[in-house]
């Protein structure tokens, strides 16, 4: 039997957190695991039920979401936070994940879209739209220290090519084929990657390729 996703809502409306419980428990292999109405009620029912996937709202009283999901990064755990919200992309996308965040969804999108977001960050990865993703690679620029050996010096060319398809979002599969190698060869070069920038999941690597600058929009 596959593992549940443990969830824990966070959200001031009450009637929110209501429908989003009954919606995600009627999903196979997810379980809701307890609510918060606070960003601080968030980060503390985090550390005590240690959750899969927190789904946090931005706007709420008190010190907010934003500053909820860099504690609870910082808790060390295996937590991924879900941010979910009406602001715009533009605004908010790039902060969250620097604050340890694995994606973004507007409050907006269809049910099933919430649902693969969740899978999506429970298994590592961080959720992100195709016009998310062009956001946050318009103007990054380099934030290595003068001085500083450059990180993606250590990498190979191709290792570069699978890093920056992957913070597109392309799946292994789909990098493959583009770049003509089979998913478990672009398995075992992320890997590699990871490896040689001390990250450990793929979140983190998705992170380090946004603050390095390493892609540009068209």
């Amino acid at each position: 039997m596959a593992k549940q996703i443990r969830i824990l809502l966070v959200d001031d409306h009450a009637v929110l957190r209501a429908g989003l419980r009954a919606l995600l428990e009627a999903e196979p292999g997810f379980l809701v695991v307890g609510e918060a109405a606070t960003g601080e009620e968030g980060v503390m029912k985090a550390r005590q039920l240690l959750p899969d996937v927190v789904l946090m709202d931005l706007s709420m009283p008190g010190a907010g979401g934003l500053a909820a999901v860099k504690e609870i990064s910082a808790l060390g755990r295996e937590i991924r936070t879900l941010v979910l919200t009406m602001h715009g992309e533009e605004e908010h996308l790039l902060p969250v994940l620097e604050a340890g965040g694995s994606g973004y969804v507007n409050k907006r999108s269809a049910d099933e879209e919430l649902i693969e977001a969740i899978k999506t960050v429970a298994s590592g990865d961080v959720f992100l739209y195709p016009s998310g993703a062009k956001l946050l690679l318009r103007g990054l620029k380099q934030k290595a220290e003068p001085g500083q050996e450059d990180p993606l010096e250590k990498l190979t060319e191709r290792e570069r090519e699978v890093l920056g398809f992957t913070v597109e979002g392309f799946s292994s599969s789909e990098i493959g084929k583009k770049l003509f190698i089979s998913p478990k060869t672009v398995d075992t070069y992320r890997a590699r990657i990871m490896e040689k920038l001390n990250l450990h999941h793929r979140s983190e690597l998705v992170r380090f390729a946004l603050q390095t600058g390493l892609l540009k929009a068209d």
